[in-house]
C-alpha cells in the first residue's frame, strides 16, 4: 500500500512537471466556458454572415443548446485530448528504463498499474467536472429558469465512459511499447463498439451508449434505467482491463 501511495504521488508530480495536468485543465476550462457562449452567440454570428436576399430562420438558443455543445465537445475533442495526453502512460518510462530501479527496490508491478490508472482517473475526473461546472454556471447565467432533466446522471455517464476508455488505454499500453500502438488499439476498440451497434439489441448493452444518449436523457426521450446495463458493463470491462493490465505487466520483460 505504501508503494502504491508513493508511486501515485510520483505520477501526479510528473503530470504537473510535464504540464500534462495544465494541458488537461486548460483545454477543459476553455470548452467549459465556450459551450454556453457558443450556444448563445451562434445565431448572432450566423446572422451577421448572411448576405442580402438570404434569410435563415434560426431557433432561439436555449439551455439544451449549451449542453449539446458540452456533450459534443466532450466526446469529440476532450476525450481525444485525454487519450493523447495519457498515451505514453507506460511507454515513456519503459523506453527510459526508469521503472527498473523502482521495481528492484521492492515496488510491486501491481502497484505501478494501479497507481497509473488512479492518477489518470483523478485528472480525468477533475477535468471533466471542471468543464461541467463551468458550463453549468454559465448556462444558468445565460439561460435562467431553464429546466433540464437527468443532467447530472447524463454527465456521470460521460465520466464513466472516460474511466472505461482510460482502462482500455492502460491495457493497450501494456501490450505495446509504443504510445501510438496504444492509441491504435483504443481507436480500434471504439470502432468495434460502433460497429457493434449494428447488431440487433446490442445497443442496449454497448458502453458507447453512455456518450451517445446524453441529449436524449436531457430531453426525457430516454430514461436513466436504459443506461444501467451499459454503465454496469463499462464498470466490469474497466475492472477486467485493469486486472488484465496487471497480469500482463507482471509477466512483461522490461
Amino acid at each position: 500500500m505504501n508503494g502504491f501511495v508513493a508511486f501515485l504521488r510520483k505520477e501526479l508530480l510528473e503530470y504537473t512537471r510535464t504540464y500534462k495536468l495544465f494541458i488537461m485543465l486548460a483545454v477543459f476550462t476553455i470548452f467549459g466556458i465556450m459551450n454556453p457562449l457558443t450556444a448563445k452567440l451562434l445565431p448572432d454570428i450566423l446572422g451577421g454572415l448572411m448576405t442580402d436576399g438570404i434569410v435563415i430562420t434560426l431557433p432561439t438558443p436555449s439551455a439544451l443548446d449549451s449542453w449539446a455543445q458540452f456533450f459534443k465537445n466532450a466526446t469529440q475533442i476532450c476525450l481525444i485530448v485525454t487519450a493523447l495526453v495519457f498515451s505514453g502512460v507506460l511507454s515513456s518510462e519503459l523506453s527510459r528504463g526508469t521503472l527498473i530501479n523502482m521495481l528492484t527496490k521492492g515496488l510491486s508491478r501491481a502497484a505501478v498499474i494501479l497507481a497509473k490508472y488512479t492518477g489518470m482517473v483523478l485528472i480525468w475526473t477533475a477535468s471533466i467536472w471542471l468543464c461541467f461546472g463551468l458550463t453549468l454556471g454559465y448556462t444558468v447565467w445565460l439561460f435562467p429558469n431553464a429546466e433540464v432533466v437527468h443532467l447530472f446522471f447524463s454527465a456521470a455517464c460521460l465520466w464513466l465512459f472516460g474511466v472505461f476508455l482510460l482502462a482500455l488505454l492502460l491495457l493497450a499500453a501494456t501490450l505495446t511499447k509504443s504510445s501510438y500502438g496504444g492509441l491504435l488499439i483504443v481507436g480500434a476498440a471504439v470502432i468495434a463498439l460502433t460497429l457493434l451497434n449494428l447488431a440487433p439489441g446490442a445497443r442496449e448493452f454497448n458502453p458507447l451508449t453512455l456518450v451517445s444518449d446524453n441529449m436524449a436523457l436531457l430531453t426525457g426521450d430516454v430514461e436513466p434505467s436504459a443506461l444501467y446495463a451499459p454503465a454496469l458493463i463499462s464498470l466490469l470491462l474497466s475492472a477486467v482491463s485493469v486486472a488484465s493490465a496487471m497480469l500482463i505487466f507482471r509477466k512483461k520483460q522490461l
